[in-house]
């Protein structure tokens, strides 16, 4: 769960916050939706949060589990039933993913759009230019 935190939670949030700072900076225009940018930034927190809580919980109580031993020194636990504890967290794990990855598709969607504002008012601007170049 440690290196998934550090991955989501630091290195992705980073990398989201500079495109979001950078994008409106190298092309000169405003940002399509900063409503979007919230939507994004608590999709992605939430999912984070879901998705490293689920990975403690699993991990702990994996681990808990094989070093469970019974009243004669043998494991408490089969293998099996620790990987059947695991499913209910890691079905909480792809919800967090998903909240994680609809946050995404939302900034890709922001950044495009953005992009594509930049194209059409140099398309405008092209076809001004050009029309008053035939008038």
């Amino acid at each position: 769960g440690h290196v998934h935190s550090g991955a989501l939670g630091w290195v992705a949030m980073i990398t989201f916050g500079s495109l979001y700072h950078l994008m409106p900076r190298l092309w000169n225009v405003n940002l399509y939706s900063l409503k979007l940018v919230y939507v994004h930034f608590f999709l992605a927190t939430i999912g984070i949060v879901l998705y490293i809580t689920a990975m403690w919980v699993a991990g702990i109580g994996q681990g808990l589990m094989l070093r469970a031993f019974d009243q004669y020194g043998n494991l408490a636990y089969t293998f099996t039933e620790s990987v059947v504890f695991l499913h209910k967290p890691y079905v909480v794990r792809a919800i967090g993913g998903g909240f994680f990855l609809a946050g995404m598709l939302i900034m890709a969607f922001n950044i495009a759009m953005t992009v594509s504002g930049i194209k059409a008012e140099a398309r405008e601007a092209q076809a001004a230019s050009t029309e008053a170049r035939t008038a």
